[in-house]
């Protein structure tokens, strides 16, 4: 019994209750080639690729033909259900822009857009003025109170 025991612990499998353990060391096969790559990528696809892809789906007619695409481009159908989104939207002609920050502009063009911001800020409050004062006439007249001039106006006609 002893000895059948010792024949079999070269071929148990390692881990806890005969699971082998697959994360981490070297492979089974003795190679130390690793399967996957240092530092994962993220995986990225042009437009005119994304677009092929959408149209060879589209030609298919039978059913697992998406199916055997997709296994041999090694996508996910939600890879399709995006890029047709995109595609609906007219995004697709815009994702070849790279991401990142975007070109710096230039001092003057950037001067007269905070130009503009500020103009369209202070025509708000103009706007929000207005109101107010619009509003304190109407309930002057409702309640009966005179206006006089503003203070301003009376001390340049006194003078």
């Amino acid at each position: 019994m002893q000895d059948s025991l010792e024949n079999l612990e070269g071929t148990r499998p390692e881990g806890a209750r005969g699971v082998p353990e697959r994360s981490g060391g070297t492979p089974r096969n003795g190679s130390l080639e690793a399967e996957v790559g240092a530092r994962a990528r993220r995986r990225r696809f042009s437009p005119v690729y994304k677009l092929e892809m959408l149209k060879t789906a589209d030609a298919c007619k039978k059913p697992g033909e998406v199916g055997e695409l997709l296994r041999r481009e090694g996508l996910y159908s939600s890879h399709l259900v995006a890029w047709r989104k995109e595609r609906d939207r007219g995004a697709l002609g815009r994702l070849s822009r790279k991401r990142g920050r975007r070109p710096e502009t230039s001092p003057v063009a950037a001067e007269l857009e905070k130009a503009r911001r500020e103009i369209e800020r202070l025509h708000g409050e103009l706007r929000k003025a207005e109101l107010i004062i619009e509003f304190q006439k109407k309930l002057s007249e409702i309640l009966d109170i005179p206006l006089g001039k503003p203070p301003i106006l009376e001390s340049n006609e006194s003078k």
